[in-house]
């Protein structure tokens, strides 16, 4: 498809871009073979490719084809895949399902899922290093997704939900705020920047359009594992409530955490208004964020 100046409608972009991505990984794994390798193909299918969305979005925002961006998009869905992999495995949240299929080390083995989540989170910096951008805009697109993936990011935020787990008492609400800016929100706030970083433009909007957002997306995670079931949401449900664990739900109340995600919603969309109708298909994608049964 050729480069669209103005936004296709969200389903057409969401998969546009989902297909751009895999296409980048499928090539950049075309000639590897073994379990490793299959493994890695198999973690990233079957995702909606949000965040890679988010990537070739904000790159048109700036002038940016999407065949340019794919490889950004890319790198953000394989190093989400590696997250996901490590996430589950039994040292971690001990998961049999991921998007309605075995988890990877269900389906090979732990030392072939590590190695995948290793391989993947690898692959994605390989993959930035193919943009066809000024050098100085893919080291910082490279710097960034080191901070955001790392201890100051998802991984930290990772590290403070295990902790919880064990913790003498639940996390307030402010506690779990921070906690999930870093687990789920640093890699989307990436993503949403990623374009006007490629084009060396300000990247303040689209990173408090993200940071609603991100929030926006963890809110909606803690209702379905109430209200949702296995087989839609495609991994099990009930665990934060079985564990006694203090969620956006246990603290505000079902209507009241829809409320918020709602009034989050409402903020990322605020924050986009510089960029006017061009900017349609990340204003429903804000909206699909809180909609979504899986």
């Amino acid at each position: 498809m050729t480069f669209q100046p103005t936004p296709l409608p969200f389903a057409a972009a969401l998969a546009h871009a989902r297909d751009l991505a895999q296409a980048q990984i499928e090539a950049a794994l075309a000639e590897r073979t073994g379990p490793v390798a299959e493994a890695m193909r198999y973690a990233c299918g079957g995702g909606k490719g949000l965040r890679g969305f988010l990537v070739i979005e904000s790159a048109r925002l700036h002038g940016i084809a999407p065949g340019m961006a794919a490889p950004a998009a890319a790198a953000i869905e394989a190093l989400h895949a590696y997250s996901l992999v490590h996430d589950d495995l039994p040292c971690m949240d001990d998961d049999d399902l991921r998007r309605g299929q075995p988890t990877v080390h269900r389906k090979w083995d732990e030392a072939t899922a590590v190695l995948a989540g290793d391989a993947l989170q690898t692959l994605a910096f390989e993959l930035l290093g193919q943009l066809a951008c000024p050098a100085e805009a893919r080291l910082t697109l490279m710097t960034s997704l080191a901070q955001a993936a790392g201890v100051g990011g998802m991984v930290g935020g990772q590290a403070l939900d295990i902790a919880a787990e064990t913790a003498p008492a639940p996390l307030s609400l402010a506690e779990i705020t921070a906690l999930q800016a870093g687990k789920t929100g640093a890699l989307i706030e990436w993503s949403a920047m990623a374009g006007p970083r490629m084009a060396g433009a300000d990247a303040t909007a689209l990173g408090a359009y993200a940071k609603h957002l991100g929030l926006a997306f963890q809110i909606a995670d803690d209702i379905l594992d109430v209200e949702g079931d296995a087989e839609t949401v495609g991994k099990a449900v009930g665990k934060d409530d079985a564990a006694g664990k203090a969620t956006f739900v246990s603290h505000l109340g079902l209507a009241g955490a829809k409320t918020r995600a709602a009034e989050l919603v409402d903020m990322a969309c605020d924050a986009l208004s510089d960029y006017g109708s061009e900017a349609q298909s990340l204003r429903a994608a804000a909206a699909f964020v809180i909609a979504r049964d899986s």
